[in-house]
């Protein structure tokens, strides 16, 4: 009795072929975008310690109190695999000593993400980001910088999305928002949903994200944290939109806007697509000015976001960059592998794209999965000699000596 097949665990998913190479395409394009503005790649472990999360992303937050994936070491120590991205990037800030660099300090990075959440189109327990972080300065420029750059992607990738903006404040003025929120949640608490009414003293702000109807219809008269901000964080965020007019940024200033994690300040926004659903989120983020401080760091001013890999997928159209076609196909016959094996190996060594056939196909055979590669040459090799055909130049074919084949095809690529 043969053994039973496994699968991969729900949630998480195989990347394969054609698919790694239009992820390829995106990661290209994230690189050029981000670097061209002064990002540079950084990549933070996949375990963290659980604290981390604990007290950058926030003990409300549903990350923490759900969604993590933690384990406790040999050691006995307690250990997480990452949920996001901005608070392992502060962590790396702080260890080593960024602050003391030029401000800000600019990174992105491109890395997989793990939590335990319903899985569905677009949503896994596996999945990837792409991120962009700067840290060390509280300019309005930084967060319209910072937008522009994601929308820039998101349109180059074919991405169609919306932008939705809002302004969270200082903590001081969401502390007084959050006292006539929580009056007006129990006011209504009858129509609230059990996991709402939960929250109104830990995390009120959430109830804007539900999808109760009876919440939703509470929501619509409950006030906005925008009519209590505080002069300073009103005029930043004023300046935010009209750098965004500037850069020529369609957006919408949404009220009900929050995110999902306690260290935003400020500016937040998300980019959203109607070809996702109920879903629609692509990528989003905003300003952290306290989280490197509170991960034991100095006073630091950050601003960022994440966008999902396969949102970005299943909203857009990137093309994919495909694998290279081979300038020369090395193909044999009787014994003349070894022979062959070292065409292949000067090819290479030379610069040339090369492939070598390696499922003793027949001469037929080798030809046609030459074509089906879009190789450049073939390199008939035998005991004696080499056959070199042009496959893309009305099938002229000519006989040398194996040690001159690779300098046939480069004379030839050079002289096109």
């Amino acid at each position: 009795m043969s053994a039973p097949k496994l699968k991969a665990p729900r949630g998480t998913f195989d990347v394969l072929g054609e698919q790694s190479t239009v992820r390829a395409t995106v990661e290209a394009r994230a690189r050029a975008i981000l670097e061209g503005a002064g990002y540079e790649r950084i990549e933070t472990p996949t375990l963290e310690a659980t604290e981390l999360f604990a007290r950058g992303v926030g003990a409300s937050t549903d990350i923490v109190q759900k969604e993590m994936y933690t384990l406790t070491d040999g050691g006995g120590r307690s250990l997480t695999l990452r949920p996001e991205g901005t608070a392992p990037v502060c962590r790396a800030y702080v260890e080593h000593g960024m602050h003391k660099r030029p401000q800000p300090v600019k990174l992105w990075y491109l890395s997989s993400f793990f939590r335990y959440e319903r899985a569905q189109a677009g949503r896994y327990r596996q999945f990837w980001q792409v991120g962009a972080e700067a840290l060390g300065s509280e300019d309005p420029a930084v967060d319209a910088e910072s937008i522009v750059l994601l929308g820039a992607l998101l349109a180059e990738l074919g991405v169609n999305a919306r932008l939705r903006l809002s302004s969270l404040g200082s903590p001081a003025s969401r502390t007084r928002y959050r006292e006539h929120l929580q009056t007006h949640l129990r006011e209504h608490e009858a129509s609230l949903s059990e996991e709402v009414r939960g929250r109104i003293d830990l995390n009120p702000l959430r109830a804007f994200d539900s999808d109760h109807e009876g919440t939703k219809s509470a929501m619509r008269s409950a006030p906005r944290l925008l009519d209590y901000l505080e002069d300073e964080d009103r005029a930043h965020f004023e300046e935010v939109c009209a750098l965004l007019s500037e850069a020529e940024m369609l957006y919408a200033v949404d009220p009900s806007l929050v995110r999902g994690l306690d260290y935003y300040t400020r500016t937040v926004f998300e980019f959203t697509s109607e070809d996702l659903g109920a879903q629609s989120g692509v990528g989003g983020g905003g300003r952290y000015d306290g989280l490197v401080a509170e991960l034991g760091g100095p006073p630091t001013a950050g601003m960022g976001w994440a966008a999902g890999i396969e949102r970005i997928l299943l909203a857009g159209s990137p093309p994919a960059s495909g694998t290279a076609t081979p300038d020369i196909y090395v193909s044999w016959t009787g014994s003349a592998r070894r022979a062959a094996f070292g065409v292949l190996r000067e090819a290479r060594s030379a610069g040339l794209t090369a492939q070598m056939e390696l499922a003793n196909r027949s001469l037929k055979g080798q030809l046609g999965q030459a074509g089906k590669m879009g190789a450049r040459y073939v390199a008939i090799v035998d005991e004696a000699e080499t056959m070199l055909k042009d496959m893309q130049g009305g099938g002229m074919q000519e006989k040398m000596a194996t040690g001159t084949v690779v300098h046939a095809v480069l004379r030839r690529l050079r002289d096109l």
